[in-house]
């Protein structure tokens, strides 16, 4: 709920800047005929460009990965959330921008000159960029519109190769703000939006020179780790999850159970993200005191599924984190739920370590109840060690296990037994958590937690 109320909150507030700034009211109340459609063009046009802008300084801003970022949006991977859907509002605002700037024929053609308003006033050394500044705009629009078609269908490109033209988009930002530098009016620049979007563009520029620097997830969050052990769990490379322990540096400040981090096994590939299958005391230490890591990890796509014989015990990788805000725990008058699907059962790992007799804290924990979807409850490698975590938890957590091979799937109806008022957590196929968000809507007691990994 957190993103669409950013979302949602970040749009008013450019609207409203617009509003006190443009006053539309005070020329559409006396335009009429030819004047009518000329004003209408022309508020359209600085509205939707204000969007754009406005979007895309959001979207610089969010991609630089700033811990305090979670706490307002409830946890990294919802800030990639609002990421993207700041991304595709930018990309739309962009269309409108373009759709009311080629409109002047058509409304030429039909209403004629009559009633166009003058050239806005810029800035006076922009005045010779006019015309540099609407190619670089529309250069960039056409340049955006792919990127964003690009992230969205993504059998289109595989992850590298997305990747590296996403690398474009600080570049593509750089030109829309030269754009928007000498084309907003000058009007508008000495009002209260002037000071709006001046410090969005500084901002927006800065972190899209910190990007091109290479400096995203480079700074006190990123550790240098060692690869202690690899292990496939099963006899298929292709299907079966690949168990990867990394010990991390003494600087190391420990996680939550149920976080994640984003993991970079080879520079090229970039980070991807990968939740913490351990809780912080969950393994024992190296001989030198460094913590270990367990991260289990579902081959995917081509580079998870080669990963096994890819990794050495020994081989330095880079962690940046951790993130997220998924801790299994709710409302003290709520009943807690978890749903696992998949891959998704790793934090629920975590979560469950972190109660096994001798925890720290786990008597400031709530019992839980747990549903594990798996295709094939013989052949999950994960499902007895899932099974002998649960027998011992403290506080409780009893679990149900969903077995597609034997034609038992979860459904809402599954957890209505355990009252009106849940504490939903769920990590797990897209599927899944659409079907429990679509019954969580028409059960007003029912409050969702998901784990949104949709980082593309």
């Amino acid at each position: 709920m957190r993103v669409p109320v950013a979302f949602g909150a970040w749009l008013l507030l450019l609207t409203a800047a617009w509003l006190t700034s443009a006053l539309p009211w005070e020329a559409l109340g006396s335009a009429q005929g030819a004047a009518l459609w000329w004003q209408l063009r022309q508020h359209a046009l600085y509205l939707s460009g204000v969007w754009s802008i406005g979007m895309m300084s959001l979207v610089m801003l969010l991609s630089l990965r700033q811990r305090w970022m979670e706490w307002p949006l409830g946890g990294m991977d919802q800030v990639y959330r609002l990421h993207k859907w700041a991304g595709i509002a930018a990309a739309v605002a962009a269309v409108l921008h373009w759709a009311a700037d080629e409109s002047s024929d058509f409304i030429k053609d039909i209403w004629g000159k009559a009633g166009r308003p003058a050239r806005e006033v810029v800035w006076s050394w922009a005045v010779d960029w006019r015309g540099s500044a609407k190619d670089v705009g529309e250069f960039a629009f056409y340049a955006l519109l792919v990127m964003v078609v690009l992230t969205l269908w993504q059998r289109l490109l595989p992850y590298r190769p997305w990747r590296y033209i996403h690398r474009v988009m600080p570049v593509l930002y750089l030109l829309l703000a030269f754009h928007t530098l000498a084309l907003l009016p000058l009007t508008f620049w000495q009002a209260p939006i002037g000071l709006l979007m001046a410090a969005l563009l500084a901002l927006g520029s800065g972190a899209a020179l910190w990007s091109l620097a290479g400096r995203i997830g480079r700074g006190r969050n990123s550790y240098a780790a060692q690869v202690q052990a690899v292990q496939l769990l099963g006899a298929d490379a292709g299907t079966d999850p690949v168990e990867v322990v990394c010990a991390m540096p003494t600087r190391w400040k420990g996680h939550h159970p149920g976080q994640f981090v984003f993991v970079s096994f080879e520079g090229l590939e970039g980070p991807h993200p990968f939740t913490i299958a351990s809780a912080p005391d969950g393994y024992a230490r190296t001989d030198d005191g460094r913590q270990l890591l367990r991260l289990v990890i579902k081959p995917l796509g081509d580079y998870t599924q080669t990963l096994h014989a890819r990794l050495q015990p020994g081989q330095t990788v880079r962690i940046e984190g951790p993130y997220g805000h998924f801790d299994g725990q709710g409302a003290a008058r709520r009943v807690q739920v978890w749903i696992a699907g998949g891959v998704g059962i790793t934090p629920f790992l975590a979560l469950l370590q972190a109660r096994q007799p001798g925890a720290a804290n786990a008597a400031d924990l709530q019992p839980a109840h747990m549903h594990y979807c798996t295709r094939d409850a013989e052949r999950d490698v994960l499902l007895p060690q899932l099974r002998a975590l649960c027998a011992q938890a403290q506080p409780r957590v009893t679990l149900q296990v969903h077995d597609a091979a034997q034609g038992d799937y979860l459904t809402p109806e599954h957890l209505a037994q355990y009252g009106a008022r849940l504490d939903i957590w769920l990590c797990g196929p897209a599927g899944l958590g659409k079907a429990m968000r679509q019954a969580a809507r028409q059960r007003w007691g029912w409050r969702m937690h998901q784990e949104a990994f949709q980082m593309r």
